[in-house]
């Protein structure tokens, strides 16, 4: 009976696992892709303020629906921000401004929500081909990839030392590669003294509300790319990472959950809020907690780490402000080369959709933009165009 009572209370104990591969997750996912976030909130006008409002918004989505869902489903449901959404903004060519990007983030917001609501649409997204999606996708990571190689021109030094780095660690660690790499990112721009303009005004994450304005185009260009990207990048891997995990949550509370922070959280500059993937792979194995049916508490720590990334985001952000563009465009391009991978991956695995994938890679990689309707979008046009033709064809001669 006391051995009974002993391992009873045993397995109430959180391991040090499951803080360790908490914070591993929360720190690689937040450190490898911020300067991404940065770059998108940039490239649609954002100020400083703007930037560590979107970045403590980010957060604190990740940071609340991942614990209230933990809770909810007992599972280590895991979120993040959508970095290929990240992407997708930052490749934008039209600067609407910040409140039109917020009205485009409101937009894609409420598309997951209704997708959450309403099955029927969730059934037709899932229609979507999957290599017309990775395609956009690939279009889109591949300009930020080619920018990394050419920082060769322009900072030699930074490029060169990053992209070794990469090379290296990741064949043997992987999952810390990208971490390593930012990790030696900064320690350049302290070594240049880069950093010495760094304010230390502001210590803590703030929150500043900004009134969407809706245009059309940035909807169409913006919104409604970013909603398919997050889903098909984001949110469907994930949910395939919880499967592998053995476990088996019904999609629409999750989809509808992170859609209403994401709703919430968008006029404070929050482009996404979403499932995890790679992160979330670190969360949901034997390694973070030994039993699976108490696993999910790893989900409520990992949330935690994030309540204190958005609490002291302000100073992070102001160390990335002030590197040189080029080691932006250089830790952005090689944190891309494993989405863009994938991407191409997708792109081309069914034999019969790989013509109207090309051509949709090629129309978005183009950056063209007509009618103020950027290359995202008309890289889908052009993709469905070339499916539908197919289609078209095939049936009037299996009807003659």
């Amino acid at each position: 009976m006391a051995d009974e009572a002993e391992d009873k209370r045993a397995g109430g104990l959180v391991p040090l696992s499951a803080f360790t591969s908490a914070l591993v997750a929360a720190l690689v996912g937040f450190g490898s892709t911020v300067a991404i976030n940065v770059q998108a909130a940039q490239a649609m006008g954002g100020s400083l303020a703007d930037i560590s409002s979107s970045i403590t918004a980010l957060c604190l989505g990740i940071a609340i629906a991942g614990s209230g869902l933990s809770l909810f489903f007992r599972m280590p449901i895991v979120l993040a921000w959508s970095t290929p959404g990240a992407a997708l903004i930052a490749a934008s060519t039209l600067s609407p401004g910040w409140p039109v990007a917020i009205g485009a983030f409101v937009f894609a917001a409420t598309l997951m929500v209704l997708l959450g609501f309403i099955p029927a649409l969730g059934r037709l997204a899932a229609r979507i081909p999957s290599s017309i999606a990775a395609a956009m996708l690939a279009g889109v990571l591949l300009p930020f990839c080619l920018n990394l190689f050419r920082t060769l021109q322009s900072d030699l030094l930074v490029a060169v030392t990053l992209l070794l780095v990469f090379v290296v660690v990741r064949q043997r660690l992987p999952i810390y590669a990208m971490l390593i790499v930012l990790v030696v990112a900064v320690g350049i721009v302290i070594g240049r003294g880069d950093a010495s303009g760094l304010s230390s005004s502001s210590l803590f994450g703030m929150l500043e509300w900004t009134t969407p304005e809706f245009d059309p185009r940035a909807i169409i260009s913006l919104g409604v790319p970013l909603f398919l990207v997050t889903l098909v990048s984001q949110n469907l891997p994930g949910l395939v990472v919880l499967s592998s995990a053995g476990y088996k949550p019904r999609p629409e509370p999750i989809l509808l959950t992170t859609g209403l922070l994401w709703l919430v959280l968008a006029p404070f500059g929050a482009h996404s809020t979403n499932l995890a993937a790679i992160t979330a792979a670190i969360c949901t194995g034997e390694d973070a907690h030994p039993d699976k049916q108490r696993r999910w508490v790893v989900g409520i720590i990992y949330s935690g780490f994030y309540v204190l990334l958005a609490l002291f985001s302000a100073p992070l952000i102001g160390l990335f402000m002030t590197m040189r563009p080029e080691t932006i465009a250089a830790i952005a391009g090689i944190a891309l080369l494993g989405p863009l991978t994938n991407a191409v991956v997708n792109m081309v695995a069914v034999p019969e959709d790989r013509e109207a994938a090309v051509l949709t890679f090629a129309a978005t990689a183009s950056g063209v933009a007509l009618f103020g309707i950027g290359s995202a979008f008309w890289g889908l046009v052009v993709g469905f165009i070339a499916l539908g033709a197919r289609a078209l064809l095939a049936k009037r001669r299996s009807a003659v």
